[in-house]
């Protein structure tokens, strides 16, 4: 149970920041985005990796960044978000916000069992 929480976690952690970075990469490319204003949302997207790789070492902070990052996502999604449609809205913040939260506490789970 210990080892599939964390691995579980980290596929998630792992997997929602590289989804992002490749998108913003991919999209900045697509739309032939000047490098200026393509840095800030690569940035981003790495910063989501690094906010994983952090729980690889440090599962309390990390986790607790994730879920932070997550909640942060979801309240500033809901001050721009009404400018989209609903349908849009709630799938972009179930992809946008979901992973990191759960990664998170999965990986305070993880920590609270593995101290017994």
């Amino acid at each position: 149970m210990k080892l599939s929480l964390t691995l579980w976690a980290r596929a998630l952690a792992l997997v929602w920041g590289g989804f992002w970075t490749f998108f913003f990469v991919a999209e900045s490319w697509a739309w032939h985005t000047p490098l200026g204003a393509a840095l800030p949302w690569v940035g981003l997207g790495l910063l989501f990796v690094c906010v994983g790789l952090i729980a690889f070492r440090w599962e309390l902070t990390g986790g607790l960044l994730l879920i932070l990052v997550g909640l942060s996502i979801g309240v500033a999604y809901a001050v721009w978000g009404p400018l989209l449609p609903v349908t849009s809205r709630f799938l972009t913040l179930a992809l946008f916000s979901a992973p990191p939260v759960v990664a998170g506490i999965l990986f305070l789970k993880h920590r609270r069992i593995a101290a017994g």
